[in-house]
């Protein structure tokens, strides 16, 4: 005889990182969703445990764009849920440094600075000697396939989450610290 079941516990919020950089007066924005264009976000995912937010940070940008940054203060908490479903992600968003790479395969200083990844571990490949990916990069999760630098201009006649993010990158004012739950978009 099986007695009643047991309520399955909620699944705990996915905690996540995103890297505000702007450059030029343009923010980097990539693709939401693998393969589609319509909703773009700042680059950033999902953090690893036993690594700071600093290192997970890093690590996603370079596995989405093929950039390397340096991390500043943070800049803004977002969450974002399925109503309907069980998935709840939080954001925390920093201020970043473009220090090497670029997405049109530009190299800030001309060649490679001196440091060490984050975690004093490089990414697959061999790229101490200056062959960095440019255009050729590959996120190793298939998701990333499209960013863009963009201006605040063209930043409002496209669909970026969250809503706060252009206030947030140039530092309106009246941009929040906290931007409370948002239903996902698909």
């Amino acid at each position: 005889m099986t007695g009643p079941q047991r309520p399955q516990p909620p699944t705990p919020p996915r905690l996540a990182v995103r890297a505000v950089i702007l450059r030029d007066d343009r923010l980097l924005l990539v693709n939401a969703w693998k393969g589609r264009t319509h909703l773009w976000c700042a680059p950033g995912g999902g953090v690893e445990a036993h690594a700071s937010l600093h290192d997970n940070l890093c690590r996603e940008v370079m596995e989405e764009t093929g950039l390397r940054i340096t991390v500043g203060a943070p800049c803004l908490v977002n969450e974002f849920h399925d109503p309907a479903g069980t998935f709840h992600q939080v954001d925390l968003y920093f201020r970043c440094t473009l220090i090497a790479g670029d997405p049109d395969g530009d190299w800030p200083d001309g060649d490679w600075p001196d440091g060490d990844w984050p975690d004093g571990d490089w990414p697959d490949g061999d790229w101490t000697d200056g062959d960095w990916p440019d255009g050729d990069w590959t996120d190793p999760e298939g998701i990333v396939s499209h960013r863009r630098w963009v201006t605040r201009a063209e930043m409002a006649g496209m669909l970026v989450k969250p809503d706060s993010l252009a206030a947030v990158a140039w530092g309106d004012a009246d941009a929040p610290g906290y931007d409370p739950l948002e239903p996902i978009l698909r």
